[in-house]
C-alpha cells in the first residue's frame, strides 16, 4: 500500500492532515491548554459544550478566545448527557454557538462509574441529529454490530472506545477494532482509553483513520510533551499499517544469508 505524500484524511466534506484529534479538558490553565495543543499539530479540537464556555456564557472566560475557529475544526461534544433528549439539545445549542456549524461529536452516557455509552440513547439520538443535518461523530462501545447500527443511520464517523473513559489502559479488544474498521464505509477513530504513545500507535497500526485522547495528554506529568510524543506516534503506527507488517512466523528466520559464509 503506497502512502500518498499529504495522506490526507476526510470527514463531513472537510479534509484534514492530522489524524490525532485532541480534547480541552483536565489542564492545569489555558496556557498550558494552548501550548499541549499546538505541540500536539491536532487541527480537530473537542470541547464539552455542558462544561465549557463557547459562548453561551457572556462574561465568562471563552475558549475560543485561544483556540480560533479560524485555526482550529471545533468539535462540540455531549460529554455529560445521560440520555438522548439531553444530547440532542446540547448539540443544537453548539450549532446555534457555531454558526450554524453542524459537525459534533455525540456521547450519550449510560453509567456514570465506567462511563460507557448507553447504546439505545446514542442511538436514538444519532437519528434524530442525522435528520436535522447534523453530521455525527459518534462515540460508540467496541461492538461491531452498534458500530454498523450507526453508520447505516448515517454517522459521518464511528468512534469505539479503546477502553473507559479516562483509565488510560490501552486497547483493551483490537479484534473487534480490526472488525469495526474492516467493515466501515466511514472514518473508525479510537476515542478514550488511550494511556500513552504506543497505545496511539496501535490504533493507527488497527488501520483506524485517527485517534482521539484527552486525558491521556493533560494528565501526563509533561502535557506538552506527551502531546508531542502522541503526534510522532500516530504518525508511525500509521506508516507502519501502510507499510504492511511482515507476516508472523513460529520459528527464527535469520536476517544474513547463510550460504557463502567465510571458513
Amino acid at each position: 500500500m503506497q502512502k500518498d505524500k499529504l495522506d490526507r484524511w476526510q470527514v463531513a466534506g472537510l479534509t484534514f492532515s492530522s489524524r490525532l484529534l485532541v480534547g480541552t479538558g483536565k489542564y492545569k490553565d489555558t496556557t498550558e491548554t494552548q501550548q499541549a495543543i499546538e505541540a500536539s499539530g491536532a487541527e480537530i479540537v473537542t470541547v464539552a459544550v455542558r462544561r465549557t464556555n463557547i459562548g453561551q456564557n457572556p462574561g465568562e472566560p471563552n475558549l475560543l478566545d485561544i483556540l480560533s475557529p479560524e485555526r482550529y475544526t471545533i468539535l462540540p461534544n455531549t460529554a455529560g448527557c445521560y440520555s438522548a433528549e439531553e444530547a440532542v439539545r446540547t448539540c443544537r445549542l453548539a450549532r446555534e454557538l457555531l454558526d450554524g456549524r453542524a459537525l459534533v461529536k455525540l456521547e450519550v452516557i449510560g453509567d456514570r462509574t465506567s462511563l460507557f455509552p448507553d447504546m439505545v440513547e446514542t442511538l436514538k439520538a444519532a437519528e434524530t441529529l442525522v435528520s436535522e443535518g447534523f453530521a455525527v461523530m459518534v462515540y460508540t462501545t467496541d461492538d461491531p454490530v452498534a458500530a454498523k447500527r450507526l453508520e447505516a443511520i448515517g454517522c459521518v464517523a464511528i468512534m469505539p472506545l479503546a477502553a473507559p473513559i479516562g483509565s488510560g489502559l490501552g486497547i483493551r479488544n483490537p479484534l473487534n477494532i480490526r472488525l469495526i474498521v474492516e467493515q466501515a464505509r466511514v472514518p473508525i477513530l479510537v476515542d478514550a482509553g488511550v494511556g500513552t504513545a504506543s497505545d496511539a500507535a496501535i490504533a493507527m497500526e488497527l488501520g483506524c483513520d485517527g485517534v482521539l485522547m484527552n486525558t491521556a495528554i493533560a494528565g501526563a506529568g509533561d502535557p506538552v510533551l506527551m502531546a508531542r510524543a502522541m503526534r510522532k506516534a500516530v504518525e508511525a503506527g500509521r506508516d507502519a499499517f501502510l507499510a504492511q507488517r511482515m507476516a508472523r512466523k513460529w520459528g527464527a528466520d535469520p536476517s544474513s544469508p547463510l550460504t557463502g559464509l567465510i571458513t
